[in-house]
């Protein structure tokens, strides 16, 4: 029953993250948005910033290997500025909803909520795009597991998504690799 619970979960956050384009983007794809200024405060059509990183918290041991996606950049090679340097999703939790970001490789990003729509933009400073660029390059997604599951149940856990440089990976929250985690803590927040 769990591994079935597992087959469905991931499957349901790659259908999302594949709906809302996982590749790498070009420039009439409609993803386009206008960099923020410099900061990485998200902006919303209907209310202020409210910054609230989620840090999951356990690791266990991984399960499958790493299949490449598409053709794409290396994660050693940076993409262009309008080229997406990284797609991550968070989906499950108590809500069952799925969030999706979009980073582009020059920092300026967009969050999609659960039926895809855009939910804010901004853009990463410097500082955040090279700890983001480094993250990425650390996790060596060639080598992480295309899907590492724990050992426990984690009821109301999120399962995590990431495409970048041509391989997806997925991971639930208990079983997320140390590199994925600094990954996710560069990133900006999943939910406005």
């Amino acid at each position: 029953m769990r591994a079935f619970r597992v087959v469905a979960v991931t499957a349901a956050v790659l259908a999302t993250m594949l709906a809302a384009g996982c590749g790498p983007s070009d420039s009439d794809d409609g993803d386009e948005r206008p960099p923020a200024s410099g900061s990485e405060t998200p902006t919303d059509a209907s209310a202020g910033p409210s910054p609230t990183p989620a840090a999951p918290t356990a690791t266990a041991p991984t399960t499958a290997g790493p299949a490449p996606t598409t053709a794409g950049p290396t994660p050693a090679s940076s993409p262009a500025p309008a080229e997406t340097l990284v797609r991550a999703g968070r989906s499950g939790g108590y809500a069952g909803q799925t969030h999706t970001l979009v980073v582009k490789g020059d920092g300026s990003w967009t969050r999609l909520g659960p039926q895809t729509e855009p939910e804010g933009t901004g853009k990463l400073p410097e500082a955040g795009l090279a700890a983001l660029r480094t993250a990425l390059a650390e996790a060596d997604f060639a080598r992480l597991p295309r899907m590492a599951t724990g050992d426990t149940t984690v009821y109301d856990g999120f399962t995590y998504a990431f495409v970048h440089g041509g391989f997806e990976v997925a991971a639930e929250q208990e079983a997320l690799a140390p590199a994925l985690r600094k990954v996710l803590d560069a990133l900006p927040p999943f939910t406005p």
